[in-house]
């Protein structure tokens, strides 16, 4: 295929030094303009849902519908017939998040609340509104679900944007020749565009919805005469070996553990055959991941220095590195109780690594 642009004055020659030079240059701007376009736009974007509480499309939170609001702001949108949005409560779905926040603030689990709804045959959002949600299955609630509306700050009554992003990364590193491919990721509250005022009906009070948010019904009750820092540093990197669920926090006799109760926190009924509860100590576990990062790190990256004796020593790394290491590449642990070993995939190879943590 030819290709033919008035900069190279007809057809670009992509053996030619100076066509190819003169590409390069019509990228950097094109893609400089890209960038300051969108800086343009995400600007405007927050202006207009911290002080105008604008509704700025995308699909309505469960609860909610959209109705009209009137012409749209912007003079030519209005001249050519758009219509401005806002969100409303939705008389069928509106209950089911009212009731939610109501059980969750009685201190029920999330899969209490999650099976209460599966029991009584209440439609999950996918299923209430298929016309939007034609990538799902839409057959029952799931704990993702549920969290998901309870972490929703848009039930306050304020508009909220800029909650995910969309970055590009590679399809392929290994075949860069494949593109890019857009990832969403979520983004950390301090980045959030929160409106300044109420933008539509609430379907929860600020200050439960900020009560929702430190309940912790798994856990046991924590002593009013002592303060206590739970901390959980392998918290969501660690899997049950059993069932391949992920494996939950929790707080036994002041130290921090992981444990697998094979479907009894899911949001079905828990199977009467299911084996018995996987239960680990974590300070179990963190003497052995400097040995889980030697056979997961490739030998050019192991680095060793070598004493004066000539012994050859390889540089220690400290469990929050190694905890750092596993987040960055996304690699979830395996326990597998019966063997009493840890296991994690390989990152250079197919392979599986195994370390036993007797």
């Amino acid at each position: 295929m030819q290709l033919w642009t008035p900069e190279a004055g007809g057809r670009v020659d992509f053996e030619s030094e100076h066509d190819e030079k003169t590409m390069t240059m019509l990228g950097l701007s094109s893609k400089r303009e890209i960038t300051r376009t969108s800086i343009r736009v995400r600007a405007a974007m927050a202006v207009q849902t911290r002080e105008q509480g604008r509704y700025l499309g995308g699909r309505p939170p469960y609860g909610y519908r959209l109705a009209d609001a009137g012409p749209h702001p912007n003079k030519a949108h209005a001249a050519w017939g758009r219509r401005a949005h806002r969100l409303e409560p939705d008389p069928r779905t509106a209950p089911v998040v009212r009731w939610i926040f109501a059980q969750r603030l009685a201190g029920h689990s999330v899969a209490r609340i999650a099976r209460a709804l599966n029991e009584a045959g209440v439609p999950c959002p996918s299923a209430a509104d298929p016309a939007r949600n034609t990538h799902r299955s839409g057959t029952s609630w799931t704990l993702g679900t549920v969290t998901t509306i309870l972490e929703n700050p848009r039930y306050t009554g304020r508009q909220v944007w800029n909650r995910q992003r969309t970055d590009t990364e590679l399809a392929d590193p290994a075949n860069v020749t494949l593109g890019y491919k857009p990832v969403q990721r979520w983004n950390l509250p301090d980045g959030w565009v929160i409106s300044s005022r109420p933008a539509h009906p609430a379907l929860v009070s600020e200050d439960d919805f900020v009560a929702a948010q430190g309940i912790n019904a798994a856990r046991g009750p924590v002593p009013h005469d002592e303060l206590v820092l739970r901390r959980y540093l392998l918290a969501g990197l660690l899997a049950c070996g059993l069932c391949g669920r992920r494996m939950e926090s929790a707080w036994s006799n002041g130290r921090a553990a992981y444990r697998c109760r094979h479907g009894r926190t899911s949001a079905m009924a828990p199977d009467p055959a299911r084996p018995r509860n996987t239960y680990i100590r974590e300070d179990k576990l963190l003497p052995h991941l400097f040995a889980l990062h030697l056979l997961l790190t490739s030998p050019a990256v192991r680095a060793r220095r070598r004493t004066r004796a000539g012994t050859d020593v390889r540089s220690t790394v400290s469990p929050a590195e190694v905890i750092g290491y596993l987040r960055e590449h996304e690699i979830t642990l395996t326990w597998n109780p019966a063997a009493a070993a840890l296991q994690a995939p390989a990152t250079q190879t197919a392979k599986t690594v195994t370390v036993t943590a007797r």
